[in-house]
């Protein structure tokens, strides 16, 4: 039968549909061009007539590389604001916004600042491809989070910024390779560090065995994301045949002694040919009579596999070759490895050799034959058949008396010649119920009661006529092939019904799990049902505020320090560690992760009072399918938990913009109404001594208005109903403007205004933008000393204009910068807390964000006081040429 297309394969090609492409340009060691690389395969694409551009690229100060980033758009940077510090990272809603065919980004392990919306660049990278924008990233080998330990053993430098493995698992992989001897040259000629940073590198990370295993390290990486990629399309499209382009070792493993040292040499194997290797147990009926010494052997073996880096996989068949060939079919296995035992003569006329057959049914794969290092450690071979029990016997050599008493009732009736027939009866009947020894047994017995009581001469063994040696022949050989059939109907119903009751397991979890309608309630029922499950002690534990126990079966609130450790080190990690793992072994616990796409949601603990492992080997399918299922629970009922609070925050802001809307509305008429009343009181009053009250009503009359003013604008703001009206406007006009209108609010403050005149014009909308100047430079009339100077200034850089109003009051908390700009927050604790609305800074915010300008927010040195920033990007600023025109 033809092979079919995997489903997953079809999964992971829907997944993808719509998706943007990742492309790695892979490095040995920073200075191997991997940068330069990347700019050459983008302007190649840009030539081509595709929409590039770049959204952060590291230049390091190297000429040739800043002369390939010229032909880009760059997408400006945005400012974060941290301790008091202006950092810049990528601007990942800008670009998103632009919407390119491809962005470039470099240094693809980076961490943003504090205050982005992704701690790292990889996840913002993530979030451009899941927008269908394809990506060109770069990224050195030890930045990979499987091989940071790796590297870290022999350069003695552990990288802080890693990137997961699963990150580039679909990317396209390019090596940017450089020998060793050409990069030290490139150090020492400066290229990479400065001189002083560049000797010091040539000591220690830069040394040329050092790059070489980096170089190897790279290489055998990208062939491991191709090759695994490559077959992935081999499932999909059901090609047949290995289409290796790096080996895949396979290792059978038993419960025999020597299995520990076969697993050794496939790991040895696996570093000799730079290849992926797994330890297989195949479950058969023998698997039954494994005793307790050769189950724990067996994990240990599969631990061992674990601790040294191979997969461990544990899988039902009918017999071990079956097993072996149809996993090594699926699997595109290379390479086998399996151990050949002494066996006897008669074993392998019974059973045959597992070895010849796999070599006879496997030819596309090399077969790799180990003596028996330690027994029997053929797999699945070293345990005997569990044998009948003795009753089996007894109820077999009963059905043969049942059938001498009926035969003697028939013979009268029908004769001596069908009697013969009759004794195969309890022959198939012993060897179909219980087993190929009960049927021989029978029909030896059979043969015998048939020529003794019914063949002349009658009670002798004596055979007189050949025909009756013919009878006893056949009645043997029907028991011996009745035997065998019922052998594999057996073999074939217990697979079924281990099956089947894994498939129950499964099936009666899931609908614990629906039950939960919270958390608690839901880790509850998962640590109950694992522990009838495995009749085991179980824990759940999530990382919320710190390990935290949230559910355990019988009530366990109490770990050692090792056990803690290890479940610590499974939420970092999202791997197994504690008892019978390659990590902590020696706890008493085992703990795993239950992860989903989004990472680890908590961790299961298991473990015994017995002080046997809490898992068996033939229990990790059913365990790793229950832990899926608990970690697709948890996260959904978090996911719930969110969208629930989304509907509720939905609700108030519709209600809170309703709210606005009405009441601001309500309060522009009379507002109106009372300072066109006071405009006219002024007039009447003009030429008395005091106008203290009128300037009094005056001030405030007009302060009401602008917070009016700002309940409208945050109801359009929210609502998403701006409509901007761009024009060029000089900051230094907009600047008096705002500071003339606020003459009153200012009073008493003195104003430093450093605007040069020559900066460019900007784009934006003059009458947003003015809302903005007035809301920051009130705030800052509002939070400076008395008498204090309330400072505006405004700065060209090379890719953008900054102004800035600077404040002489207590600042802002630190940490908290950017919580100034959310709506309604006044930081309720600090200096800044008292007055106001919390609404002005928000519309600044809204109005800024609108028109393509980034808003920050920092403390200043000495004097102390508040620093409110507004940066405005290239494409806002207007080029001396059209200012001229």
């Amino acid at each position: 039968m033809a092979d079919r297309p995997a489903p997953e394969a079809f999964l992971a090609a829907a997944r993808a549909e719509g998706r943007g492409q990742l492309k790695v340009f892979l490095g040995a060691a920073p200075g191997v061009g991997k940068t330069y690389e990347m700019l050459e395969d983008g302007a190649a694409r840009l030539k081509a007539g595709e929409d590039v551009v770049i959204g952060v690229v590291e230049t390091h100060g190297r000429a040739e590389t800043e002369a390939l980033v010229r032909p880009f758009e760059i997408v400006p940077r945005a400012e974060v604001a941290y301790q008091g510090r202006t950092l810049t990272e990528m601007d990942l809603d800008a670009v998103l916004a632009r919407a390119p065919s491809l962005v470039l980004v470099d240094e693809l392990a980076h961490s943003n600042a504090p205050g982005s919306r992704h701690p790292k660049r990889y996840q913002d990278v993530e979030e451009l491809i899941a927008a269908g924008i394809d990506v060109f990233s770069t990224i050195n080998i030890q930045h990979i989070e499987s091989l940071n330990d790796v590297v870290a053993s022999f350069t003695h430098v552990r990288v802080r910024e890693t990137v997961p493995d699963s990150v580039l698992e679909t990317a396209e992989i390019e090596v940017v390779d450089l020998p060793p001897d050409e990069l030290i040259e490139r150090l020492k000629a400066g290229k990479v560090y400065v001189p002083d940073e560049a000797s010091r590198a040539l000591g220690h990370f830069f040394s040329k065995s050092n790059l070489q295993a980096l170089r190897e390290l790279a290489l055998r990486r990208a062939a491991h994301v191709v090759d695994a990629q490559m077959l992935d399309h081999v499932r999909a499209h059901a090609l047949a045949g290995n289409f290796a382009a790096g080996e895949r070792i396979l290792v059978a493993v038993s419960e025999a002694p020597g299995a520990a040292e076969l697993v050794r040499a496939g790991k040895r194997l696996a570093d000799a040919l730079h290849g992926t290797w797994t330890a297989l147990h195949i479950e058969t009926p023998r698997s039954r009579a494994l005793g307790e010494a050769e189950r724990q052997r067996l994990s240990e073996t599969l631990a061992l596999a674990a601790q040294l880096g191979g997969v461990t996989a544990s899988i039902p068949a009918a017999n071990v070759v079956d097993g072996l060939v149809a996993y090594a079919t699926e699997a595109r296995i290379t390479q086998l490895v399996v151990a050949k035992s002494t066996r006897s003569r008669w074993f392998k006329l019974r059973h045959g050799s597992v070895v010849d057959r796999l070599v006879r049914e496997t030819p596309g794969m090399a077969v790799h034959v180990l003596p028996d290092a330690g027994g029997a450690a053929t797999p699945g071979a070293s345990a005997p058949m569990p044998g009948p029990p003795p009753l089996a016997y007894a109820k077999a050599l009963g059905l043969v008396a049942a059938t001498v008493l009926l035969s003697a009732l028939l013979v009268p009736l029908i004769g001596l010649g069908a009697i013969d027939l009759i004794f195969l009866l309890p022959v198939m009947a012993a060897a179909t119920l219980y087993g190929l020894r009960p049927g021989l047994a029978a029909g030896v017995a059979a043969s015998l009661a048939f020529n003794f009581f019914f063949l002349p001469p009658l009670y002798t063994f004596t055979v007189s006529d050949p025909s009756n040696l013919l009878t006893a022949v056949v009645l043997l050989g029907v028991a011996v092939a009745a035997s065998q059939l019922a052998g594999r109907v057996r073999a074939q119903a217990d697979l079924a019904a281990s099956s089947a009751r894994q498939n129950a397991a499964l099936a009666g979890f899931s609908r614990a799990l629906t039950g939960g309608t919270d958390l608690a309630e839901l880790a509850q029922a998962i640590a109950a049902e694992m522990a009838r499950l495995f009749d085991a002690k179980v824990t759940l534990w999530t990382g919320e505020g710190g390990l935290t126990l949230i559910a355990a079966n019988p009530p366990e609130d109490r770990l050692g320090a090792v056990e803690r450790a290890a479940a610590q080190w499974v939420l970092d990690r999202g791997l197994p560690a504690g008892r019978g793992s390659a990590t902590l072994p020696a706890a008493d616990w085992l703990f795993h992760p239950l992860k989903t796409s989004s990472g680890v949601v908590a961790v299961l603990g298991l473990a015994r009072d017995d002080g046997r492992d809490p898992v068996r080997a033939d229990q990790l399918p059913l365990l790793l399918g229950l832990l899926d299922q608990s970690a697709l629970a948890v996260e959904r009922l978090r996911l719930t938990d969110e969208m629930a609070e989304v509907s509720r925050l939905k609700d108030r802001d519709r209600l809170r913009a309703a709210l606005l809307s009405s009441v601001s509305h309500d309060l522009r008429t009379p507002l109106t109404a009372v300072i066109a009343a006071t405009a006219e009181l002024r007039r009447q009053l003009a030429g008395q001594a005091d106008t203290t009250a009128i300037d009094t009503l005056d001030t405030e009359t007009q302060r009401l208005a602008r917070f009016v003013a700002n309940l409208l604008d945050m109801a359009r703001v929210e609502a998403g109903a701006l409509r901007l009206s761009v024009e060029p406007v000089d900051l230094t006009d907009a600047v008096a403007g705002a500071v003339h209108d606020l003459r009153r609010s200012l009073e008493g403050h003195a104003i430093d205004l450093d605007v040069p005149p020559d900066l460019p014009l900007v784009r934006v909308d003059p009458q947003l933008f003015h809302h903005i100047l007035i809301n920051l430079l009130d705030n800052a009339g509002k939070y400076s000393d008395p008498g204090a100077t309330i400072a505006i200034r405004g700065r060209r850089t090379p890719d953008a204009l900054t102004l800035e109003i600077i404040d002489a009051g207590p600042g802002l908390p630190p940490g908290r910068e950017a919580q100034v700009f959310e709506t309604f927050t006044r930081l309720e604790g600090s200096d800044r807390s008292a007055g106001g609305t919390g609404l002005g800074l928000a519309i600044v915010k809204g109005f800024a964000e609108a028109m393509g300008i980034a808003v920050g927010a920092a403390n200043r040195g000495e004097p102390r006081g508040a620093v409110f920033s507004l940066r405005f990007p290239a494409a806002l600023l207007m080029r001396a040429t059209e200012e001229g025109a």
